[in-house]
């Protein structure tokens, strides 16, 4: 079986010379309570009132009703909806997730009848619509793909689902992540079987080490969150919002949303400020960018001066020093004649941190923070795991973005564990407050109970440690999206058979044909370079055909036409390396393809789709 490791490299790196942590010493412990103490006593920083509080539960009824609409269900509860709309949008979905739509629509129906006001629809005739030919027959068929998939895990003997058993420990050092078979129909098989406990009752003692996770190689490659378009990640988002809470359904997690009122509109120019308003800013200044300025400036410091200072991020800085350093930030730091000469690491590694907690709402949002508090309580690694990535995809751009960039500095800090004594356990005890406790949100960290601690900084550990797992797009997402699609384009077919027949004989006459003298099908594949006129190529698949094989085509073809000021030669900022191939169309809106994707199975999965060779796009390359 092909596999693909998720350890971070800087991680695995200090894995290797350095014992893993398994607990959090004391001193990491009372690191987390001092932190937890320093941000209370903070002057920004005041418990919510229970009777008056700014982020508080939502009505009753009012909760479903956002959630249907965050969800893309908000159809389901119009009167003046097409029923078209709903078949589309159901059709996509599996039965466990079906079921946790169906569960909102029943507890938003029986608010609606609390209030006196008629419910939209009985959901009986939403959920079980007459026999017709409809697209929602397709979407059940739809189904049975996933099923194989599912009962090829039920038949696996646990005891093979890791993929080596320490003998002596009896606990997995490594993990298999499955993510063909949607998170919440793999809770519902192992539910079944009696594997996952609903409780928090372990089946095995957890010493809190960390196994090395390995994904099954797809065939259609590795999704990130960048690789898609904006219109196909929202459709991601929703398909993530009803998995996840399908799978918090099954784990019986008590998650409940928050909403954050309006806040005064701060008079700060970087500190308070929402993260959307400080990239919106700064894109005039720096186009492309997607995290702050400010927040890329302290890390680009702190991984320049300080990432091997002893108990950095620990040892607090002078909080005299930390104000002037801030007012001076605020006040010259668009202008350019801020000067980070005689500044010290620990003062910005406090500033770093304050940023993170003055922010108007969380970093992890006040809609998911106590998800994310909640994947705590979760006894299973993978499941963990999973809330965590389908999370990460629920997260706004810029949130997500600034988090990532955090994780990535965290994940260097680590790595330099021999100089600077800060191993992971030290970091994520450190910065686990930073994230979990905000001034807009109840807090779940109340006393002083060393569980909490321990489970509260896990979670961060979870983030740092599989970042890149988390970041990735799972493929049943990607599925659902393209079935999604799929049936979106099925609703404006021509119903006027000589309309349907002459567009399918000029899509047959256009479509590329194989060469009748070969088995391979032949595909062009358009080029767009620089300013050049747009050209293509032919190439011809075969079942070892990869995007990366085809990128080293481009590049020879391309220079042997111009060897002299071709566009990818490094006499510019420009390489072949900068350039990637694009799924446009078909059952996608846009597909930056992984290196490793097979070209057959792709355009047996999307056929009517084009591809593209053009210049990654500036998140892609990293800019």
């Amino acid at each position: 079986m092909s596999v693909d490791p998720w350890v971070h490299h800087h991680d695995q790196a200090t894995s290797d010379r350095c014992p893993q942590t398994e607990h959090p010493d004391k001193l990491c412990l009372d690191s987390f309570w001092s932190e937890v103490e320093t941000i209370r006593s903070s002057s920004s920083f005041s418990e919510p009132n229970p009777e008056r509080r700014d982020s508080k539960h939502s009505e009753e009824g009012e909760q479903e009703e956002q959630w249907l609409q965050d969800a893309g269900m908000s159809t389901l509860i119009r009167e003046d909806s097409d029923e078209s709309d709903k078949v589309v949008l159901l059709s996509t979905l599996t039965r466990t997730q079906a079921a946790a739509v169906q569960r909102r629509l029943d507890s938003y129906t029986c608010s609606l009848r609390k209030k006196n006001k008629p419910p939209p629809r009985d959901v009986r005739d939403i959920f079980n619509p007459p026999r017709s030919q409809s697209p929602l027959t397709a979407g059940r068929d739809s189904e049975q793909e996933p099923r194989k998939s599912m009962e090829t895990i039920t038949k696996t003997p646990l005891s093979e689902r890791s993929v080596s058993v320490d003998s002596q420990r009896g606990l997995p050092k490594e993990e298999t992540f499955i993510t063909d078979v949607a998170y919440c129909e793999q809770a519902a098989i192992l539910l079944k079987q009696a594997k996952l406990p609903p409780t928090t009752n372990q089946h095995r003692k957890d010493d809190g080490t960390l196994p090395r996770v390995v994904c099954p190689q797809c065939r259609l490659g590795v999704t990130r969150i960048h690789d898609l378009s904006q219109q196909d990640m929202k459709k991601v988002r929703q398909l993530a919002l009803i998995d996840m809470t399908a799978l918090c359904d099954l784990l019986e997690l008590d998650v409940k949303r928050h909403k954050t009122c309006k806040r005064k509109i701060s008079e700060s120019l970087l500190f308070g400020v929402s993260l959307a308003t400080l990239v919106e800013s700064d894109q005039k200044i720096k186009a492309n960018t997607n995290i702050p300025l400010i927040l890329q400036s302290l890390l680009s410091f702190l991984e320049k001066k300080g990432i091997d200072s002893e108990g950095i991020l620990r040892v607090s800085g002078s909080q005299a020093r930390i104000k002037l350093l801030q007012q001076k930030l605020e006040s010259t730091f668009y202008s350019s004649s801020f000067s980070w000469d005689e500044v010290s690491p620990n003062d910005v590694a406090a500033l770093l941190k304050k940023f993170i907690r003055d922010l108007p709402s969380p970093l992890l949002t006040s809609e998911h923070l106590n998800t994310f508090n909640a994947v705590r309580d979760i006894p299973d690694l993978k499941q963990r795991l999973h809330v965590l990535n389908l999370l990460i995809l629920l997260l706004p751009e810029p949130n997500r973005n600034t988090l990532k960039a955090l994780l990535e500095f965290l994940s260097k800090v680590v790595s330099r564990e021999r100089r600077n004594r800060m191993n992971l356990w030290a970091v994520s005890t450190i910065m686990a407050p930073n994230l979990f406790l905000h001034k807009s949100v109840p807090s779940r960290l109340d006393g002083s109970e060393k569980g909490q601690a321990e489970r509260a900084a896990d979670i961060m550990r979870l983030l740092i440690r599989y970042q890149d797992l988390l970041w990735n797009i799972p493929n049943f997402l990607m599925s659902q999206v393209r079935k999604l699609n799929e049936n979106s384009n099925r609703r404006y077919q021509f119903y006027d058979k000589r309309i349907k027949n002459l567009l399918r004989k000029i899509h047959t006459d256009s479509r590329d044909k194989p060469d009748k003298n070969s088995t391979e099908p032949c595909r062009t594949v358009k080029i767009e370079v620089g300013e050049a006129p747009c050209s293509s190529m032919e190439v011809r698949l075969n079942i070892n055909s990869r995007a990366a094989d085809l990128l080293v085509q481009f590049h020879r073809e391309t220079h042997a036409s111009d060897n002299s000021k071709g566009p990818l030669r490094r006499n510019g900022s420009v390489h072949y390396r900068d350039y990637a191939i694009y799924e446009v169309g078909g059952n996608i809106g846009e597909h930056c393809l992984d290196p490793e994707t097979h070209l057959l199975d792709l355009y047996n999965n999307n056929p009517g789709g084009e591809w593209v060779i053009r210049l990654k796009h500036a998140t892609s390359r990293g800019l």
